[in-house]
Order: structure tokens, then C-alpha cells, then sequence
């Protein structure tokens, strides 16, 4: 996959197995059966191109790390801890990359507010305090008549 994403275009197995044999020695059926496989369990998508096919990354490197996360964490029986765990052993560039992705998935993100203490309600005001406040379509009398 790390081939596929590398290019991020549709590619052949021979483009793969040149760029593989470049770092060492690798068969060409070898190359084949792992796309195939990579085919079969939806990972990657094939068009034929004469003999041959091309195949394309059905979603991004990201995407994929982001579901193995997600995936990690469903797991979990207690996933808040799991998480407090997983932010322990980020660094603090991991940790300053997580904060701007939260910022993009919640812009300026209102701050809950704060529950109020729970007291005695606050007294009516008193009737004279009152300004007296005239109907609809009827002027206040600023005397009191």
C-alpha cells in the first residue's frame, strides 16, 4: 500500500515491482499476488489496461490511519482512559498537530458553559421597582396614570 499511496495515481504491478527492486530482490508474482490480495479485501480498486491492471488506493494513507485509530479505540472497554493513554505517549509535535485538528473539525468551538451553582433562586423584584411597560400600540405614562 505504501507503494500505491507513494504515487497516489493508478499504477501497474510493474511499476510497483521496479520501484521495490530498487531497495531489493522481489519476483513479479509476488508483486501480483499482493495487489490481488489488496484487491480482494477492498483496499484497492483495478481497471484493466490491456493484459494488465491498474490499480488505485480506494482511500488516503490518512483516512486509513484514522480507522485503525477509530477502530483501537471502539475496542476498548474503557475508551476515555484508553485515550488519556494514547495522548501520554504523543509527543508534544503530535500533541500541537492534534490541537490544529481540532480547531479544523471544530472552529472556534463555543466553550460549554459552566453549570450553575445550585442556590436558593434569586427574589422577585420588588412592584415599585417595576418600570411599567405600556401594551402594544399604547404609549407608558410616565407619571403612573
Amino acid at each position: 500500500m505504501t507503494r500505491v499511496w507513494k504515487w497516489n495515481r493508478p499504477v501497474t504491478v510493474r511499476e510497483v515491482l521496479e520501484d521495490l527492486q530498487q531497495e531489493r530482490s522481489i519476483a513479479y508474482t509476488t508483486v501480483m499476488t499482493v495487489l490481488d490480495n489488496l484487491h480482494q479485501k477492498g483496499w484497492v480498486r483495478r481497471e484493466a489496461e490491456g493484459r494488465a491492471y491498474r490499480y488505485e488506493a480506494v482511500s488516503t494513507r490518512a483516512a486509513y490511519s484514522a480507522a485503525l485509530m477509530n477502530d483501537a479505540w471502539a475496542q476498548s472497554d474503557n475508551p476515555a482512559a484508553a485515550l488519556v493513554a494514547f495522548f501520554g505517549m504523543m509527543s508534544s509535535q503530535q500533541r500541537e498537530a492534534l490541537r490544529d485538528a481540532m480547531r479544523i473539525v471544530q472552529p472556534e468551538a463555543a466553550p460549554e458553559p459552566a453549570p450553575e451553582p445550585q442556590s436558593e433562586p434569586a427574589p422577585e423584584p420588588l412592584p415599585e421597582a417595576t418600570p411599567e411597560v405600556a401594551p402594544p400600540g399604547e404609549a407608558a405614562q410616565e407619571d403612573g396614570r
